[in-house]
């Protein structure tokens, strides 16, 4: 069985502000930075092959504070990439209520792509292929995959069966915790959603 830990990056100064999307130089501020520590600090017990990361910064410096406490090299992986945003890329989530709406993004996402940008089901796709791609190269061995938010809910809808256009329902918050355990001819089983350090 493949234990898959799937790890939102912990918080930036526009956490809940702004949709950054891909722009670059996204670092952590200093509550992220404390909370990549105290995520560092949650899983110093936990058994983990290897680390993978998104390209992005945020998701690096997020990935190097757990992987500096076992002297584990986080790996970059283009698959755990933010979602290309398009053209929403650096606007603020008030700016983009009315967007959202209107283009479907709130009521269909499945047939959703963002102008300029990806689709939502294409999204899903990639971030589920990482997953089953990096299971199958670890088998039973523990990672870590250090990624974003809709990459994490879109993978947990599809673990869990659930339909993409009611992904947005999963809360998955900055320096958060989800497991999902991948077993060749069982089910997949989530056993933890958005476990968020203490």
């Amino acid at each position: 069985m493949a234990r898959l830990h799937l790890i939102r990056h912990a918080a930036t100064s526009d956490t809940g502000i702004r949709l950054t999307g891909r722009l670059p130089g996204v670092g952590l501020d200093p509550t992220g930075r404390s909370q990549a520590q105290a995520l560092a600090d949650l899983l110093a017990g936990t058994p983990l092959e290897a680390i993978y990361s998104s390209p992005l910064r945020r998701c690096r410096e997020t990935a190097r504070a757990i992987g500096s406490a076992r002297d584990l090299d986080p790996i970059p992986y283009h698959s755990l990439i933010e979602v290309d945003y398009g053209t929403w890329s650096g606007r603020t989530f008030k700016s983009l209520r009315r967007a959202a709406a209107a283009g479907g993004f709130s009521t269909a996402p499945s047939r959703f792509a963002f102008p300029g940008g990806e689709a939502v089901a294409a999204v899903q796709g990639r971030a589920v292929a990482a997953c089953e791609t990096l299971a199958a190269v670890h088998g039973d061995a523990p990672i870590a995959l250090v990624t974003h938010g809709d990459i994490i809910r879109t993978v947990l809808a599809h673990y869990l069966g659930t339909p993409l256009d009611l992904f947005r329902r999963l809360l998955i918050d900055p320096a958060s915790i989800s497991i999902v355990d991948l077993s060749p001819g069982s089910p997949p089983v989530v056993s933890a959603v958005n476990r968020v350090v203490p």
